[in-house]
C-alpha cells in the first residue's frame, strides 16, 4: 500500500506542468482555459485511502454491507474522487504555485471500483490574482457526472 511504499523510500509518481508566467497573467488561468486528468480507481486505491483518511465506512470496503446499500456494491470515497480536482489544478491548470482557497461540491452519483473517471476544470471568472473555476468529474463509460462544483484559486 501507499504508506508502506512511502516508508520504503518510494515517491509517488507526480508529474506537473512547468511553472510558467506570461507577463502578469499566469498561463492557464484565463477565462475559458481548461484542463483534464483521467484515472481509474482500484480496490487498492480505496483501501490505501481508507487507511490514510481513517474513513473505513463498510460502504467502501465490505462487499456484503455494500451489496445491501442504495448502490448495491462498494463505491469509491467521494473525497478520493474530489482529489483529482486538486491534482488537475495543482499540476496542470492553473498549475504549480496555485493555491486552493475554497471549493463547493455536489456528489451527484457514485464511482465504482475499476471505473475510469475524468476530472475537468475550467476557468469561469478571473479577478486580479484569483480565478473561479468550474469543477466536474465524470464516469467515462456511463457518461455520468459524479461530482460538480466550483473552486476559488489564487493563480501563480
Amino acid at each position: 500500500m501507499l504508506a508502506t511504499a512511502l516508508r520504503r523510500g518510494h515517491k509517488p509518481a507526480c508529474k506537473s506542468a512547468p511553472f510558467r508566467k506570461n507577463g502578469t497573467t499566469a498561463v492557464g488561468c484565463n477565462v475559458g482555459d481548461y484542463a483534464e486528468l483521467k484515472r481509474i480507481f482500484t480496490e487498492e486505491d480505496v483501501k490505501a485511502f481508507a487507511a490514510l483518511s481513517l474513513d473505513c465506512n463498510p460502504l467502501h470496503l465490505d462487499h456484503e454491507v455494500a451489496s445491501q446499500s442504495l448502490f448495491g456494491q462498494r463505491v469509491v470515497h467521494g473525497v478520493l474522487v474530489q482529489s483529482m480536482i486538486s491534482a488537475v489544478m495543482g499540476t496542470r491548470m492553473p498549475g504549480p504555485g496555485s493555491i486552493y482557497l475554497s471549493q463547493t461540491l455536489q456528489f451527484t452519483a457514485p464511482v465504482f471500483f475499476d471505473e475510469e473517471v475524468v476530472a475537468r476544470v475550467k476557468v469561469l471568472e478571473r479577478k486580479r490574482s484569483t480565478a473561479v473555476i468550474e469543477t466536474i468529474c465524470t464516469a467515462v463509460a456511463r457518461d455520468k457526472v459524479v461530482l460538480k462544483g466550483q473552486a476559488v484559486v489564487k493563480c501563480p
